[in-house]
């Protein structure tokens, strides 16, 4: 993946939320900000543009110019302690970007001599605080916005992408979808919960909870809880993939994680076949007896 910083915008009064802290709201057990954080964990460096609060991750903390100044003045200020040639931008409050959007805003950002690209949302319309930037035009324009109006403070974030070369990134309905009022955190929190959903959402938000970096075939151990359940009782489903886990850890200490999720592979075949023995001696009742 092309190198990349990322700048995280976390101000803002919040009003529609009546002026809750909107960072550090939770929906499915993790702030906002850190499920943003989460997408972008790749950058080099991460600088959050807001007012200093417990994260998941190390960042670095700064504040725009003045405070309240809006988000053209927060991007000025996260700007100059970035590095790389291209620069990520996002708000705070986006609970479903993934890294696949990420990569894709990436992507397109160089594609063609483009300045960056943006995600659009359902409705066609541009979302510049999920987007990704060429350094070099971003800190020009910038500037010649502040020359040309004294400052960046309280200033539209279309002053900047009007300017701007960019690509346009169709994410899908749920990547740029940001949580401004009561009525969006609702939603959001009930969207985790969907069938189709809500077994990776947890899965994602125990890694994240733990600091386990480990990518592995859920439906294996789905599948292996569900053998010990049902071929040798209900209560061994948890116990087993606790052990599966434990079995793994140890087999492949300090190697990285590809090698645990391989060590997890193979404990947990292992096991599915143990509780595939047990429940075909269960239904063969006393016959074979002999039989190894």
């Amino acid at each position: 993946m092309t190198a990349y910083d990322v700048i995280v915008l976390a101000g803002g009064a919040a009003k529609r939320l009546g002026g809750a802290d909107k960072p550090a709201v939770r929906v499915g057990g993790r702030a906002l900000l850190d499920r943003v954080l989460a997408a972008c964990a790749g950058a080099g460096a991460t600088v959050v543009v807001g007012g200093r609060r417990p994260t998941a991750r190390p960042v670095t903390w700064t504040r725009e110019v003045p405070q309240g100044g809006g988000p053209l003045a927060a991007l000025g200020a996260g700007l100059r302690l970035t590095t790389a040639e291209r620069v990520l931008v996002l708000s705070a409050d986006l609970p479903f970007l993934g890294a696949g959007t990420v990569e894709a805003l990436l992507a397109a950002a160089e594609e063609g001599g483009r300045e960056g690209a943006l995600c659009t949302d359902p409705d066609g319309r541009d979302q510049p605080l999920v987007a990704a930037y060429r350094a070099e035009p971003l800190r020009r324009e910038l500037a010649l916005i502040a020359t040309e109006h004294g400052s960046l403070a309280g200033l539209p974030l279309r002053l900047l992408t009007a300017e701007l070369d960019l690509a346009r990134v169709d994410a899908g309905p749920h990547a740029a979808f940001d949580c401004d009022t009561w009525d969006d955190i609702a939603a959001a929190r009930a969207r985790i919960r969907e069938h189709g959903a809500v077994l990776d959402e947890w899965i994602t938000s125990v890694k994240n909870e733990l600091g386990i970096e480990l990518d592995v075939d859920t439906g294996v151990l789905l599948d292996l809880a569900r053998d010990a359940a049902h071929g040798v009782a209900r209560p061994a489903a948890p116990l087993t993939t606790f052990l599966v886990g434990y079995a793994a850890a140890r087999a492949s200490a300090d190697a990285g994680p590809e090698a645990a999720a391989a060590a997890v592979a193979d404990a947990a075949r292992k096991v599915t076949a143990l509780a595939l023995r047990w429940e075909a001696e269960a239904d063969s009742g006393g016959e074979g007896a002999g039989t190894p």
